[in-house]
């Protein structure tokens, strides 16, 4: 053979190992054997360790018994909550407190407008009161804790320190979790699942401790929290709320639990004989006969309303998780990292198989979720819709359209909101809530008032939508709403008279939120992120038979330049010491998002970009970032074909990306859970993997070192 053609040869071998993707969507991918890798095991008491069944509108949290036996000792962990969609509570407004009275008025551009905001302490008690009762209220409830009631054998009850031998595993691909450990010796063997269709869960024990009486169940009613966070576990103030059992017979009970105008029950179902007592107020214990048998199964479904409907059964509840889950895992897309000699491969391949559950579980219901999805409260268990993004755009890339358009269907049903918010300011349209509640109320916040970038996400996702269906009835469904949507950004942006240019601001705060809203003006991202939604809008109006909007067009024509100093984009126009700034480099490196999250947009330099990518990559403060980030500057990588940073990005060894044993994306001792990031490295590695329109390049994201061996298969390309 001629040296020429050996060099060819020994090149065209390279090209293949090194591009490894392109070989590798000709194999089926075993999806079983992808998923039950990454089965998880726990082998001791983990607070930041518990497990979870849910269906996306509900979610029960268990520790190592399979129950919610020991909430006080996982309080500060992952906590064992119960939560549902339609559990939520208010305070009663006895003082008739109203939004109106948190509002301030600020002057931009020559006229003064009203944002409701978190008044300062000098403020009057009175306003400081509303803004607290308005931010506190409604806020998502703690449904219930079901646990064990485990008993020694002197009698005195079992701490979580006489718990030993554990084995615990949670089984993905059927959603089982399977508990076992010693109490005293002796063996307890805890069967779990919740059900695919009811806010529910059962249980099968099987033990020689039921017949001597040693294990009894529980169910304990906690009272909401006016906090920040609250993980299930206050039991303070019993005289403030009621709960009693309603229906008893030898095969279930139901209770009800009522908290001032907020009413509920769980209707319990056992299988074999056994009573029910109430032990003390909210405490209720449920006893299997002694001496009867070493099994017990127990369901637990928690209702917004009572009906004449027997409990479920355990079976019933394992027939319906093992058939969800399998259908899910066979379902849309999947990546395959198995034969990757990388040591980070196995470790972002868990990520991803977890991240698919967790948010399947937590965040794929009828409206956005909260950042700390169906577990525990943070924010009083409000979403922010600036997080909805995060939460909701991997199910579209990952093949999964179907789970994201369930919570858009919110978007209408609190349109009337919007359109309250956008015209007390005195703009047209619809001007989407941050921090908001199932009826699309505004709470008061220094920040959430005056963040834009959650504006445009509604155009996003029902571009998504139509790229998955592009049909007249897609375009129906949404257009309404998408032409509202721009017809505020078209209102929001301002004519400066001295520029002939449309502006962005002032009083705004970016995504990176640390600038003041009345200084800043022109975010880079939010400006790119503007110049995308109305010219997708145009396309909408194009599709739907209509004329462009001229006003709409004189923005995109006139809007501002994307801000730059020395050849690298700035936070903001506001902002020339956007790298010199201490306060700067820290949070969000939110300028990125303009080609990452965002396609290239006209007027957008992709060598400046790639300047900026390295000034940031250089100088951020990575320690004083969020789950989210890094998915974001994989992203921006991606689109600039710089696959090893895309993945040193994304696998950062910061304290905001780390992964619990069970998935969980943590951050910090207050957001032990952080769901946007699992949203956004499902929606990274989609990206990285299919590649964006005009890509022109077979998994853009992937190092071609040669240590990455892909598949994947089901995934949809961003725009």
């Amino acid at each position: 053979m001629k040296r020429t053609q050996i060099l060819l040869s020994i090149s065209f071998l390279y090209f293949l190992v090194s591009q490894t993707t392109i070989f590798a969507q000709t194999a089926k991918i075993n999806r079983q054997a992808l998923v039950k890798r990454h089965n998880v095991i726990i082998s001791k008491v983990d607070t930041l360790a518990s497990l979870s069944v849910g269906n996306g509108a509900f979610t029960f949290t268990t520790d190592i018994t399979g129950l919610q036996t020991f909430p006080d000792v996982y309080a500060r962990g992952v906590p064992l909550g119960t939560q549902s969609e339609w559990g939520w509570h208010r305070y009663p407004n006895t003082e008739n407190y109203k939004i109106e009275e948190s509002i301030k008025e600020y002057e931009a551009n020559g006229r003064k407008i009203p944002y409701a905001i978190q008044l300062p302490a000098s403020s009057p008690e009175r306003s400081r009161k509303v803004v607290n009762f308005l931010r506190q209220n409604p806020h998502r409830l703690q449904l219930g804790n079901l646990g064990f009631e485990l008993t020694k054998k002197d009698g005195t009850p079992a701490t979580i320190s006489d718990i030993t031998n554990i084995s615990q595993q949670l089984d993905l691909w059927t959603g089982e979790i399977k508990s076992k450990f010693l109490l005293e010796g002796l063996p307890v063997e805890v069967i779990t699942y919740g059900h695919a269709d009811k806010d529910a869960i059962a249980v099968k024990v099987n033990s020689a401790l039921l017949k001597t009486g040693q294990i009894k169940f529980r169910v304990h009613f906690p009272y909401p929290t006016n906090e920040f966070a609250d993980a299930g576990n206050n039991w303070k103030t019993p005289e403030k709320h009621n709960s009693k059992i309603v229906i008893q017979n030898t095969a279930g009970s139901t209770l009800q639990h009522q908290l001032d105008s907020t009413n509920y029950f769980v209707r319990l179902g056992w299988k074999t004989a056994g009573s029910i007592t109430e032990k003390e107020p909210h405490y209720f214990v449920i006893a299997p006969e002694p001496q009867t048998t070493n099994t017990f199964e127990l369901s637990a479904e928690f209702i917004a309303q009572n009906t004449t409907e027997k409990p479920i059964d355990f079976i019933a509840t394992q027939t319906s998780s093992i058939g969800h889950w399998q259908k899910f895992w066979l379902s849309g897309g999947a990546i395959d990292f198995q034969g990757s000699t990388d040591p980070r491969a196995a470790e972002l391949e868990r990520r991803l198989i977890l991240s698919q559950y967790l948010t399947r579980i937590q965040c794929a219901g009828s409206m956005p979720p909260q950042e700390t999805g169906l577990t525990y409260n943070s924010w009083y268990g409000k979403p922010h819709l600036e997080m909805h993004w995060w939460h909701g755009v991997h199910y579209a890339l990952w093949g999964r359209i179907d789970l994201l358009e369930k919570s858009l269907n919110w978007y209408a049903r609190v349109e009337n909101e919007a359109r309250i918010i956008a015209k007390r300011q005195g703009f047209e349209g619809v001007r989407w809530q941050k921090m908001t509640d199932p009826e699309g109320k505004e709470a008061p916040s220094n920040v959430g008032a005056f963040l834009i970038w959650q504006q445009p996400h509604f155009i996003y996702f029902a571009e998504l939508c139509y790229r998955d269906r592009k049909n007249k009835a897609t375009i129906e469904k949404y257009k309404n709403l998408v032409f509202a949507t721009a017809d505020f950004m078209a209102s929001y942006a301002y004519l400066d008279p001295k520029t002939g240019r449309y502006i962005l601001g002032k009083g705004l705060i970016p995504a990176q939120e640390r600038f003041k809203p009345e200084d800043t003006f022109n975010p880079t991202f939010e400006l790119a992120y503007w110049r995308w939604a109305l010219t997708t809008a145009q396309e909408w109006r194009v599709r739907s038979r209509l004329s462009r909007n001229e006003k709409w067009d004189d923005v995109l024509n006139k809007l501002a330049p994307l801000p730059q100093a020395n050849g690298i984009y700035l936070a903001a126009e506001s902002a020339p010491d956007s790298y010199t700034n201490p306060i700067y480099l820290t949070d969000h490196p939110a300028v990125l998002c303009a080609l990452g999250m965002l396609p290239v947009t006209k007027g957008l330099n992709i060598p400046m970009m790639q300047k900026t990518f390295d000034k940031i990559w250089d100088v951020w403060q990575w320690h004083d970032t969020w789950g989210w980030d890094f998915p974001m500057v994989a992203m921006t990588a991606t689109r600039l074909n710089r696959p090893d940073k895309a993945m040193d990005a994304l696998m950062m060894d910061i304290k905001t990306n780390t992964y619990l044993p069970n998935g969980h994306n943590y951050q910090d001792e207050r957001l032990r859970i952080y769901l946007p990031g699992n949203g956004g490295i499902l929606a990274a590695a989609a990206m990285m993997c299919a590649g964006f329109d005009h890509a022109g390049n077979i998994t853009p994201g992937i190092p071609k070192d040669g240590k990455w061996k892909v598949r994947w298969e089901g995934l949809k390309p961003m725009p």
